[in-house]
């Protein structure tokens, strides 16, 4: 008897866990992303990865570059690129925001999630960033060590 495959319906498929410790997160845009019957079922079976993924504009549009959806093993004829550019969809004045924050110093559009909304639609989580440096990074590290630390604490006062 085959195997039956787990699939998402709604939730996370994909994050991007580094973006948080890389970058400072200012604005975070919902879009939709245009895809084909395969990598929506890829998807569906968890098969993607964002953390190495940016945001490219062209021509007035916004792709969704080097994110990697793995190809799903039981379609028949129909193959995609894995790491092929998508056109993401957001709204006109949304799409014309981002591009003049990004054509200002230091920002990018990052990936931060892909997921399946409420309807069962792929969308992905769009975070307009401002790159941390050393010196922030280590900060950062040392913020959570001392988040751990006092959770520790408090524990082991608790019991």
């Amino acid at each position: 008897m085959a195997e039956r495959k787990t699939f998402i319906t709604t939730g996370t498929v994909a994050q991007n866990r580094k973006a948080r410790f890389n970058y400072f997160i200012e604005e975070r845009y919902e879009a939709g992303i245009v895809l084909i019957g395969p990598e929506v079922k890829s998807l569906r079976a968890g098969h993607a990865n964002v953390t190495e993924a940016y945001v490219s504009v062209d021509s007035g549009e916004l792709f969704l570059v080097n994110a990697n959806i793995s190809g799903y093993a039981s379609t028949g004829y129909i193959r995609h690129v894995e790491a092929r550019p998508r056109k993401l969809l957001l709204k006109k004045k949304e799409i014309q925001k981002i591009i003049g924050a990004v054509n200002k110093k230091g920002y990018t559009m990052i990936p931060l999630s892909i997921y399946f909304n409420n309807k069962g639609l792929a969308k992905i989580e769009l975070g307009l960033a401002l790159g941390k440096d050393g010196k922030d990074k280590r900060d950062t590290i040392k913020k959570r060590d001392w988040e751990r630390q006092k959770a520790r604490i408090l524990r082991d006062n608790n019991k």
